[in-house]
């Protein structure tokens, strides 16, 4: 199948969406019963953790830790989102850097500025955002506007829109600040994720069981083992294990001199869906195909150039004594086998 489309569907039922782009699953949102990335709430403070450089905030969902704590007292009160999900035993990350993400603006309580995504290059189709972005946003000095790649084929009337109602949002969730703990918005859903996130045309598929009727439960299910198939025969192993999650490259049959070189980089191609589909973050090891020194510099500019299309902030730590490749990876997922147990 050619072409994109998109999968709204529930799985185990769990909200979920899926993205197809010639027939390969490029990507896969499942509801939790965890808080919504994005979530807001208005939270109280409770006692500082010494040496952790944090604390900890009382929420209608329990605990959550915050590590901007310059000026925060024990029981002040503030307006605290979610940042990432809790692992097992952990409190809920949140943070007080608000942002209201829509599908064509982000508006930046606290960081004001007019920013345009540098996807976006033509002087002239800048020059027209600016306007339409001033147009409505004028007279803030305390907020800031992020206008996204999506802007550079949406209609002017939709961004205008957009821009108002995540200011008018802002501004409703900015002066809620009075009361007891509550939790002030949801945070946006895997459908809601979807069309804010997959703005490139597609196919959009809502029919109840489309996930099996395009074969999207059966991408899921091959996601459950950690065999990946890669080019020119080569496989990389992807387990996660309690402190990392361990990446193993084999070169399969081939016995060439460039055959190391071949695997490492086809895996680096693949290694962020892969992460991305399973869900996967934190600490990340490759162990590589045997390759010589002076390879190395391929495999990392085929990395930079995987991840650099890949929205989870992903640091390239670097080379380990051993000859192992660390990468560290924000959790903004949970792991798909705690989604599907």
């Amino acid at each position: 199948m050619k072409g994109r489309q998109i999968i709204l569907d529930h799985i185990h039922g769990r909200e979920a969406a899926a993205l197809l782009v010639d027939g390969r699953l490029e990507d896969l949102l499942i509801d939790s019963d965890q808080p919504r990335l994005g979530a807001i709430y208005r939270a109280v403070a409770e006692r500082p953790m010494k040496g952790q450089g944090g604390l900890f905030v009382n929420t209608p969902d329990g605990s959550a830790f915050l590590r901007q704590v310059k000026g925060i007292a024990p029981g002040d009160k503030l307006l605290v989102q979610v940042s990432g999900y809790a692992e097992a035993g952990k409190a809920i990350p949140v943070t007080t850097r608000l942002l209201f993400k829509s599908r064509y603006a982000i508006v930046t309580p606290g960081a004001p500025g007019l920013n345009i995504s540098r996807q976006i290059k033509d002087d002239d189709l800048r020059d027209e955002l600016t306007g339409l972005a001033r147009a409505v946003f004028e007279g803030d000095e305390e907020t800031g506007l992020i206008l996204r790649s999506s802007c550079a084929t949406a209609d002017p009337a939709d961004i205008g829109d957009d821009i108002a109602q995540m200011l008018d949002l802002a501004a409703a969730v900015a002066g809620d600040t009075e009361g007891d703990i509550e939790k002030l918005t949801e945070g946006d859903s895997p459908h809601d994720t979807a069309w804010r996130e997959w703005t490139e045309p597609a196919e959009v598929i809502t029919e109840a069981g489309g996930f099996e009727t395009h074969g999207v439960l059966e991408r899921i299910d091959a996601l459950q083992s950690p065999l990946v198939t890669l080019t020119g025969g080569a496989s990389m192993y992807v387990e996660p294990t309690r402190a990392l999650v361990a990446v193993d490259v084999n070169t399969g049959r081939d016995t060439t001199p460039a055959a190391a070189l071949k695997a490492n980089i086809a895996a680096a191609r693949d290694l962020p869906r892969q992460l991305r589909l399973r869900g996967l973050g934190g600490q990340i090891v490759m162990d590589l195909a045997p390759m010589p020194k002076k390879d190395r510099r391929a495999f990392e500019l085929s990395l930079k150039a995987a991840f650099r299309a890949d929205p989870i902030e992903t640091i390239l730590a670097g080379w380990t004594p051993l000859g192992a490749f660390e990468l560290q990876r924000k959790r903004d997922r949970l792991p798909l086998s705690e989604l599907l147990a």
